[in-house]
């Protein structure tokens, strides 16, 4: 990632202070999962989206002039779907939804305007548990930015709509863009038409028993550097929006 945006774990807390003090301080905390990516992406594919995308959006916001910071990432989630395949390494939901949501709790108590909590891990029982963390929290103190509502997944690819696209030619178009490793066997892989979205909602729960035997669907030959970036704007806006209409209900 740049240089861009401040690092909260690189601040001191007299920094940490002041920022708060300001009335304007932004925390953005990105969210992801470690687990299979199909054979050509890295294990920690939705983590990187969720930093990317936040520093794309800490920009915007500092036009604003928000002072906006960016939380150490939470890389671990809810892998059940990814179960039986090497990598998938993830939390049972309760745990998340403690942890989560005892680090947004204080960063609120410390004092910033708004904590914006980014998630790019699009299992169901994870985007639940990353809401129910921040529950509890007071009017527009916290909020999630996930693409997983109708209101943000419209603004995406048709292949992102259709829901075919789990490491395919969206998450691996947006791996290009962020300058990550991405392996030369997925000019090799054949498309997959297989929605994940209309597998979950017939009760399949697991890629295995959905058809995906390499973890993964969609078309990943397709993607381009161009495309992920494109993509990156529209997840940037939906940061962005999600942080200014939270201080605006505070």
């Amino acid at each position: 990632m740049s240089d861009g945006p401040r690092r909260l774990a690189r601040m001191t807390y007299e920094e940490v202070a002041a920022a708060c003090a300001s009335g304007k301080g932004v925390v953005l905390m990105p969210v992801g999962s470690v687990e299979p990516h199909g054979p050509h992406l890295p294990l920690g594919t939705d983590t990187t989206i969720s930093e990317v995308a936040c520093e794309r959006a800490a920009s915007m916001l500092a036009a604003d002039g928000l002072e906006v910071v960016l939380a150490p990432s939470l890389p671990y989630g809810v892998t059940d779907y990814a179960r039986g395949f090497a990598g998938a390494v993830g939390v049972p939901e309760g745990a998340l939804v403690a942890f989560l949501g005892a680090i947004v709790s204080r960063l609120v108590d410390d004092g910033w305007a708004h904590v914006c909590v980014v998630n790019n891990h699009l299992e169901p029982a994870h985007d639940a548990a990353v809401r129910a963390s921040i529950g509890g929290l007071p009017k527009g103190r916290a909020s999630v930015a996930c693409p997983l509502t109708r209101r943000w997944g419209r603004t995406l690819s048709d292949e992102f709509k259709r829901g075919d696209c789990h490491a395919g030619r969206y998450e691996t178009s947006l791996v290009l863009a962020a300058g990550e490793p991405v392996g030369d066997v997925r000019g090799e892989l054949p498309s997959l038409g297989i929605s994940l979205a209309e597998a979950i909602r017939q009760g399949k729960s697991t890629f295995a028993e959905i058809g995906m035997d390499r973890a993964y669907t969609g078309a990943p030959s397709e993607a381009t550097r161009e495309e992920g970036d494109a993509m990156y704007a529209k997840l940037a806006e939906m940061i962005a929006t999600e942080v200014r209409e939270g201080l605006v209900a505070r």
